[in-house]
């Protein structure tokens, strides 16, 4: 803590509340996300950095190669587990979240009540989300397809997936008793999203929203959700949704824009591509470089500095603490520059 009377956690709702914050948020630091140490993470099956072709207990193939950014399903045609959205049924059996052995959450439950509640948001981890388990399921393309082709069989699809995650929360919450959910679903490209605004909300907002919604009946006082994607267009819906923190925020996105038109519902969380600075042979000059520019355009409120990576982690060592250790170093600069 140093010198400073807010805790990572009370100085994080300062920025959201538009408030008084003693300095910018160092990326994750208000969050505590033990998603290793989660049973219903475990009993995915899904790999660790460096497997591959793993199959999940969706039955999808999944790998996660070394010195990539996350895991991505292996869609060969054999390897597709629904050959047909229009017959999803005779393909999709989701794997049910209550067979989870008590013994396993146990295990969870001592690390957990190691957590500082006082100090960070103790957060569950759950990813793949709504969209991206579709297209696990079905390939991408298909799924884009569908939502043109077979937007009925599609719309039943994303609601048994929705009926999945309640459950799925529900366990969660009863085991764990979380601050908040730190959630991923990818819903575009660099440059755009994946279907327009109006059909994103058309297929999505409501779905999330039952989702959120019960995240937030059961003690979430937090939900970050993960994009790293230009997304600027469907913020509304992300509003509307539920979403308090969208992390992943890319600079295809006008993110002054978006802070002054949207920020007092919803905080941004990004502003560093990662492909920016997390590559071989990263320079820490190149890091400085990004650090002062995004807190320099975006400010301290509504707005967490943060490389775009879905997790407290970087594709090549050193990246994410060196990140931490300049935006401490440019809090400093930016407070006293500014008077704060």
């Amino acid at each position: 803590m140093g010198d400073y009377k807010l805790t990572p956690r009370e100085n994080l709702l300062e920025v959201m509340k538009g408030g008084k914050p003693e300095r910018f948020v160092k990326q994750y630091e208000a969050f505590n996300i033990p998603f290793r140490d989660l049973a219903s993470y475990r009993w995915r099956n899904n790999p660790r950095p460096g497997e591959v072709n793993k199959v999940n207990n969706w039955g999808v193939t999944v790998s996660w190669a070394e010195g990539q950014p996350g895991a991505f399903p292996v869609h060969t045609p054999e390897k597709i587990v629904c050959k047909d959205i229009e017959e999803w049924q005779d393909y999709v059996t989701a794997p049910d979240p209550y067979t989870i052995p008590e013994a396993e959450w146990e295990k969870d439950q001592e690390a957990w009540d190691k957590i500082d509640r006082k100090e960070q948001f103790a957060m569950a981890f759950v990813a793949p989300g709504v969209f991206e388990n579709a297209h696990y399921l079905c390939e991408i393309s298909n799924v884009l397809m569908a939502f043109y082709e077979c937007p009925d069989e599609l719309k039943e699809l994303i609601k048994y997936l929705t009926e999945w995650e309640l459950k799925l929360a529900e366990v969660i919450c009863d085991h764990l008793h979380p601050d908040g959910v730190f959630h991923h679903d990818d819903w575009g490209t660099q440059i755009s999203t994946f279907v327009a605004p109006d059909m994103f909300a058309e297929f999505f907002e409501e779905p999330y929203k039952e989702i959120y919604g019960y995240w937030k009946s059961r003690g979430a006082e937090i939900v970050a959700h993960h994009s790293d994607s230009y997304g600027e267009t469907i913020v509304p819906t992300m509003i509307e949704m539920g979403i308090d923190v969208w992390q992943g925020v890319m600079n295809t996105n006008d993110i002054p824009a978006c802070i002054e038109k949207y920020g007092k519902d919803i905080t941004f969380m990004g502003g560093i591509d990662s492909a920016s600075v997390d590559h071989p042979g990263w320079e820490r000059d190149e890091i400085v470089t990004q650090v002062k520019r995004t807190c320099d355009e975006n400010g301290p409120l509504y707005f967490i500095p943060c490389l775009s990576q879905g997790l407290p982690i970087s594709t090549f060592p050193g990246v994410y603490d060196a990140t931490n250790e300049e935006i401490e170093k440019y809090s400093k600069i930016y407070w006293a520059e500014h008077n704060l």
